[in-house]
């Protein structure tokens, strides 16, 4: 029995290889009533770190029903200072109580030297930032007793000082650290667009025996000083090229947990599970397809 009355299972229910939704708060009541025919929800821990209240409430509720991925956006694993312990003693207590199927963070910083923003910053890939973050990791999951899974970051400018690709840097600390990595394809594409980088090299240098989990999302495009940037704002559908390069990365890797990304303009329940089933028969038709080839 947990502080809010109810029982959850002291082992982590297992995220399918189904496809999710972000669990956003105007949800909650119509979830817990219609149970829709989402895999699983995805929250970002940081918005449940409270004492009490009702965020809380319904994320107990809504755990009973559905497995849970925690998400995290600001544990900064790239941050030159040492980790907010505080924030990972929060973190580690609901990991405990939800007993999520995966938990995840971003390769990115955060905390500065007497500050902390919400922003997801970039840093340099060079030698020197690998060692560090290989270490945060590390104590992350020596914190947490458990894996944690790495997502690339969306990016809209490059350090000179940089001189390891992105996908490399990724690859190699979760290698290093022990950790997996959450493939955000939409983010692979933003930032390849950005940068005028291969996607298709980007993506084939990512072994699929490290991705516990896919995410998708939708962007915007944007002109900059006469320039056209993308920006990844997860307010729109998804768009047909990430579709694409979706079905391509499935093929190669199989079915993986997929979650659709909706964090600003959020639609009703009803277009987010549109955008959920359309993932989904991806997966299905991924399955289908193996399933021939075994007979």
């Amino acid at each position: 029995m947990n502080e809010a009355g109810t029982t959850l299972s002291s082992v982590p229910a297992p995220v399918p290889a189904r496809a999710g939704a972000g669990l956003k708060a105007l949800h909650y009541q119509e979830i817990i009533e219609r149970q829709p025919e989402i895999g699983w929800f995805e929250v970002h821990p940081e918005n449940y770190m409270g004492r009490g209240g009702a965020p809380l409430r319904y994320l107990e509720r809504i755990r009973q029903d559905y497995p849970l991925s925690l998400h995290s956006v600001g544990t900064s694993l790239g941050s030159h200072r040492e980790l907010d312990r505080q924030h990972l003693k929060q973190l580690k207590s609901l990991v405990d109580r939800f007993q999520p199927g995966l938990v995840s963070e971003h390769l990115s910083w955060s905390h500065g030297y007497e500050w902390f923003t919400h922003d997801l910053l970039p840093l340099i890939y060079n030698r020197e930032s690998l060692q560090r973050v290989i270490a945060n990791v590390q104590q992350v999951q020596e914190t947490l007793q458990r894996p944690i899974l790495i997502e690339n970051p969306s990016s809209y400018l490059q350090f000179r000082h940089s001189d390891i690709p992105e996908q490399e840097f990724l690859v190699e600390t979760a290698k290093r650290s022990g950790a997996g990595l959450l493939l955000d394809i939409n983010n692979v594409y933003v930032s390849c667009r950005n940068h005028g980088w291969d996607i298709e090299a980007y993506l084939a240098a990512i072994p699929g025996e490290l991705v516990g989990e896919i995410h998708l999302a939708g962007h915007t495009v944007q002109a900059v000083e006469g320039v056209e940037l993308l920006i990844d704002d997860h307010g729109s559908p998804v768009c047909r090229a990430v579709w694409e390069l979706y079905r391509g990365t499935l093929e190669r890797m199989g079915p993986i947990p997929t979650l659709i990304e909706w964090d600003s303009n959020i639609p009703p329940l009803n277009q987010l599970e549109a955008e959920v089933r359309y993932a989904g028969q991806y997966l299905e038709s991924l399955g289908e397809v193996q399933h021939a080839a075994a007979e």
